[in-house]
């Protein structure tokens, strides 16, 4: 077993309302008054009111190469990621005391939105006193599910070496991705949905000398379960092109949450011996308002709770695998009673489900 013990955020400073993103699309994009009459209500349904990036309103209105987005990533990813880092191994909410870097075992990195070889996590190494010997794990290409995914390996691995520490980081800056000439209606959703963001997590073993740091009570990872979809290659992810990467976001993600979804989150309950009655809350990833109605439909819960799943929605958007991570930050604020049962759920490319079963115990 293992325990969440913190979640640092990584936020960027430019931060910009729907109504102006949706402005910036009215002037960018080559659709005709009718397509834009057409087009334009999905930001208005989206239920977001603002988002965060690493680049300023400017940048969208110019042409950029590929390697100019991957070096803008490149740069930001650093930055932002230590920033996170830094936040999570230092939260007073939800620590005694600061955990220092020379204790982490493992480092996690997980993005989508751009390319780094070697892996981002070496860089970050090179500015923080983490130790050569840590063992490392980037993860790259799961999309929204990423978070979770994380989540669920550091688990597998601090099950196998309960002594030890994890520290995830999740890093998506969705902004570099943008296409100025893609008409497409996946490039408008993406548009009207992706932020940027970033977080770190810092998971610790059932005898982890570091356990004493964290305060009160905290999410312990019971189980975890992965399902993907065979022949799903088109529902979500990317088309690599010469202006970079092209976002693949098909209509059919909520419809496949009534089926592929359902499936998968009510055979882990059935599996688990847990009553839907019994689940405290859902720490859900928001891919989209209605990818989260649909799960409530499938649960038949009060959306009361998957309220910081709408509530970072709200403020921040989608932001791939690092948005579990925010929400996760809301629920870890809240004074949640011993015992409560929560599911942590991310829908990603592949079409991929990741649930996890977290029980909230002390120390």
């Amino acid at each position: 077993m293992s325990f969440i013990c913190s979640v640092g955020l990584g936020i960027p400073a430019n931060e910009l309302s729907q109504s102006s993103v949706k402005n910036l699309v009215r002037d960018i994009f080559t659709y005709s008054e009718k397509q834009l009459s057409r087009l334009l209500p999905v930001f208005d349904h989206a239920i977001i009111d603002k988002r965060q990036f690493v680049v300023g309103e400017d940048w969208f209105k110019e042409e950029h190469s590929f390697q100019e987005k991957n070096d803008l990533y490149h740069k930001n990813a650093i930055s932002y990621s230590l920033q996170a880092m830094d936040a999570c191994l230092t939260n007073k909410e939800f620590l005694e005391q600061d955990i220092p870097y020379e204790a982490i075992d493992l480092i996690i990195f997980v993005s989508s939105t751009g390319i780094v070889t070697p892996s981002l996590d070496t860089y970050l190494m090179n500015e923080r006193p983490i130790r050569e010997d840590v063992s490392r794990m980037p993860l790259w290409g799961l999309g929204c599910a990423g978070g979770a995914i994380g989540i669920s390996r550091a688990f597998d691995w601090l099950t196998a070496h309960p002594e030890k520490t994890a520290l995830i980081v999740s890093c998506e800056l969705c902004s570099l991705t943008f296409q100025k000439d893609d008409n497409q209606k996946s490039n408008l959703i993406g548009t009207a949905l992706f932020g940027d963001g970033v977080s770190a997590a810092l998971l610790v073993g059932e005898r982890s000398e570091y356990l004493a740091s964290v305060k009160e009570v905290k999410p312990q990872i019971k189980c975890t379960s992965s399902a993907t979809m065979k022949n799903s290659n088109s529902v979500m992810g990317w088309n690599i092109t010469n202006d970079g990467l092209e976002v693949v976001f098909s209509k059919s993600i909520p419809a496949l949450v009534q089926t592929f979804w359902r499936k998968h989150i009510l055979s882990f309950l059935q599996d688990n011996i847990i009553y839907k009655n019994e689940i405290h809350s859902i720490i859900a990833h928001p891919g989209g308002k209605k990818v989260l109605e649909a799960m409530e439909v499938v649960l038949q819960v009060p959306q009361e709770k998957f309220k910081h799943s709408y509530r970072v929605l709200k403020n921040h958007g989608n932001m791939s695998s690092a948005t579990v991570f925010y929400v996760l930050h809301e629920w870890l604020k809240e004074e949640i009673p011993k015992n409560e049962k929560s599911i942590l759920s991310a829908l990603g490319p592949g079409f991929s489900s990741e649930l996890l079963i977290l029980e909230w115990n002390e120390r």
